[in-house]
C-alpha cells in the first residue's frame, strides 16, 4: 500500500520550519481560549472539581492536537522532476498528485498577514483538471518565489499553458 505514496527517485522538498511554528501558535491561541472559556464559567457556577476536569480534558485535547501537527506538516512535500511535479500530504488520508508541466495553465502565490509575519507564502498551480489539489503551503517566501520560477520556465519549455 506504501508504494503507492513512495517518493520518486527525487528527495522529497519538505516545508519551511516556520511552517509548524505558525500552525502551533495557531492551535495554543485557538485551544487556550476555549479552555478560559470553558474553565472561567464552570468556576463561577459550577463546584470547583468540575472546572478542573474541564480543564484538563481540554488541556489533553490541545496537547494531542498540538503533537499531530508535527506529523501533518511532515507529511507535506513536493519533489521536481523532468516532465512534472509530485505533490504529497496527508496521515490518515493520504494523497499523491502528479501536475505535468504540460498542464500548468498557472502558478499563483499568496500570502496572508499571519503568513507573513512567518515569513510562509503559499503556492497554487491552476491547471486543466477542476479537481486538481495543487497546493503547497508554508513556503518561506524566497522558495516560493524560486519554486514559481522553475514551474513557469518549465511550463513554458513545453510550449503550453503559461
Amino acid at each position: 500500500m506504501d508504494e503507492l505514496f513512495a517518493p520518486p527517485r527525487e528527495t522529497w522538498q519538505r516545508l519551511s520550519p516556520n511552517f509548524l511554528r505558525l500552525k502551533r501558535r495557531m492551535v495554543l491561541a485557538t485551544w487556550g481560549v476555549l479552555i478560559v472559556l470553558a474553565v472561567v464559567p464552570s468556576a463561577i457556577w459550577a463546584p470547583w472539581w468540575v472546572a478542573a476536569l474541564a480543564g484538563v480534558a481540554l488541556a489533553g485535547v490541545m496537547v494531542w492536537r498540538f503533537m499531530r501537527i508535527a506529523r501533518w506538516v511532515a507529511s507535506w512535500g513536493y519533489a521536481e522532476r523532468d516532465d512534472d511535479l509530485y505533490l504529497t500530504h496527508g496521515l490518515f488520508w493520504r494523497s499523491l498528485s502528479i501536475i505535468p508541466y504540460g498542464r500548468m495553465q498557472a502558478v499563483n502565490i499568496s500570502s496572508g498577514p499571519v503568513e507573513r509575519a512567518f515569513g510562509l507564502a503559499t503556492v497554487q498551480l491552476v491547471t486543466a483538471a477542476d479537481q486538481s489539489d495543487a497546493t503547497i503551503p508554508g513556503l518561506s517566501a524566497e522558495a516560493a518565489s524560486e519554486l514559481r520560477d522553475r514551474l513557469t520556465a518549465a511550463a513554458e519549455a513545453r510550449g503550453m499553458g503559461l
